[in-house]
């Protein structure tokens, strides 16, 4: 086996020192949007939308911007995705579509149902082939190609509705993953079938020492929860005595730097974390340097990429899309903006808003990250406070205070005549001066955000902090059913969610610090 490694890892070395013909990132996704409108041009959405007209344009670009419409999920799903439930072919894709994932559904829906189709599995595993040739940039020791995965995604049950199969992405992906590929997953197919989540770690749990994982895939505050569990349950001080091949972990999903300490603290030695760009829509990019914050969109694997500004001129206070808002290509947009990620794609999804807000850390390399989401944000008075400003005061408390921090949210509300926020944070170790919390959060987002600092001085009258048991967090999911892997709690707390959030909370007999 250490032979295989050997010389699977020789063979990226080597097929890095070729040198390979590139397109311009805008020639690449000129090609892209071409081939999807040329593909689906004689669906029910391209005879709508004429995208033969569209094809036959000398300006096709300008052309599909105007025509299109931009599309949320209750948009897409309300107009033409219905018909795909309901067994109809050749709606907005070439097919009749088999699959459908389901998302957690933090911001239009409480269950959406996202086609999948036979060319999105296969963009799938070709962003993941690039991503394996990516990894000699990193220092991953060759033996670590000969080792398991350990993948904590939800169920890889699948439900058949008839004509279809729905269930989360990563069951969908598990269906249609190659069969060489098998040997390696872990925790294998019978225990990821188990549709309870707490079943699905126990079991992982007791069976860890018999696998020799090598990487680890899933959201941090789920994989910290397994790791946390193996070293209790085994009595060891952390996890490599378990694993001690372990070398990689592949995280997205949420920003990794609230967790990064808390995660060094299960480990025995350095390994290499990876971030990767992945929804219910598609996979469209990974980590591709080392030391470097940012995620390498993939500008060839069947997604068309469009931008638009994250501000006030396109989108409204409760973050949805104004008409007619001006999107970028990625060869328009610059460093440092906030925009709103939307997608033209082979699953059938056009000019299609995915909900993430991201910032072009490199245009030269398209490399981003994630900020936000257009309906996770703060602003009652003109804060502008985003995800990626939420994140950064946490860290900031774990470092100061010497707390682990698994998860928050923070609500805003009407105060004495202005407005206020109430920070939610869940922690199990003792905190002896909450006030000092709400000190660093207060000051750490006035430091990074200078519309924040100057509401402070106006608007924004006061900022609460309430300390909570992490198991409160976790029961919240439980009870609305999103527990496991592939859930995500919400950053930010409005409108129903927050009166639904405060009446679970007021129904908890848990002792809490204000």
């Amino acid at each position: 086996m250490a032979i295989i490694g050997n010389l699977i890892s020789r063979s990226l070395r080597i097929r890095k020192k070729f040198t390979f013909k590139l397109g311009t990132p805008r020639q690449y996704q000129l090609q892209v949007l071409h081939r999807l409108l040329e593909k689906a041009k004689d669906t029910e959405f391209g005879r709508h939308y004429d995208f033969q007209d569209i094809l036959d344009s000398p300006n096709f670009i300008g052309q599909y911007r105007e025509k299109i419409p931009v599309h949320n999920y209750s948009k897409m799903h309300k107009e033409w995705w219905y018909r795909c439930l309901e067994g109809e072919a050749n709606v907005s894709w070439p097919e009749k579509i088999k699959y459908f994932a389901l998302s957690s559904g933090t911001s239009e829906s409480a269950s959406k149902h996202i086609p999948v189709t036979k060319a999105m599995l296969r963009t799938v595993k070709k962003v993941g082939v690039k991503q394996l040739y990516s990894m000699v940039n990193f220092n991953v020791p060759p033996k670590s190609f000969t080792k398991g995965i350990l993948m904590l995604g939800g169920t890889t049950s699948l439900f058949e509705k008839g004509d279809y199969y729905e269930g989360d992405m990563s069951g969908i992906q598990a269906k249609n993953i190659p069969r060489w590929f098998r040997r390696f997953y872990k925790p294998g197919g019978s225990i990821s079938r188990k549709p309870n989540w707490e079943q699905r770690i126990k079991l992982i749990v007791r069976k860890a020492p018999s696998w020799d994982v090598g990487t680890v895939c899933g959201v941090p505050a789920w994989v910290q929860i397994v790791f946390e569990e193996i070293i209790k349950y085994h009595g060891v001080k952390n996890i490599h005595e378990i694993w001690p091949n372990l070398a990689i972990y592949i995280h997205g999903g949420v920003s990794f730097e609230p967790y990064r300490e808390s995660f060094q603290k299960l480990l025995g030695k350095p390994i290499n974390f990876i971030e990767t760009y992945m929804a219910s829509e598609g996979s469209f990019g990974f980590q591709a340097r080392p030391g470097v914050r940012g995620i390498k969109l993939v500008l060839n694997a069947g997604i068309f990429y469009e931008f638009i500004p994250f501000n006030e001129e396109n989108f409204d206070a409760d973050g949805e899309v104004k008409p007619n808002p001006r999107s970028y290509m990625i060869n328009e947009v610059v460093e440092d903006v906030e925009y709103a990620v939307m997608l033209s794609t082979c699953a059938g999804a056009w000019r299609y808003l995915i909900g993430d807000v991201v910032k072009f850390t490199s245009v030269k390399e398209h490399e981003i990250v994630i900020v936000g989401r257009t309906k996770q944000f703060l602003s009652l008075a003109g804060e502008h406070m985003s995800v990626d400003n939420m994140n950064k005061a946490i860290d900031t408390v774990q470092k100061k205070m010497g707390i682990t921090i698994r998860e928050f949210t923070v609500a805003g509300f009407p105060y004495e005549n202005l407005f206020a926020h109430r920070w939610y944070i869940g922690t199990d170790q003792p905190v002896a001066d909450v006030a000092k919390i709400r000190e660093i959060i207060d000051q750490t987002l006035a430091e990074v955000n200078d519309d924040y600092a100057v509401e402070r001085t106006s608007a924004l009258k006061e900022v609460f902090v309430e300390v909570l048991p992490n198991e409160v967090f976790i029961d919240y999911l439980r009870c609305k059913g999103k527990e496991g892997a592939m859930n995500k709690f919400p950053r930010v707390m409005k409108g129903e969610k927050l009166k639904d959030w405060e009446k679970f909370l007021a129904g908890k007999t848990v002792k809490h610090q204000a």
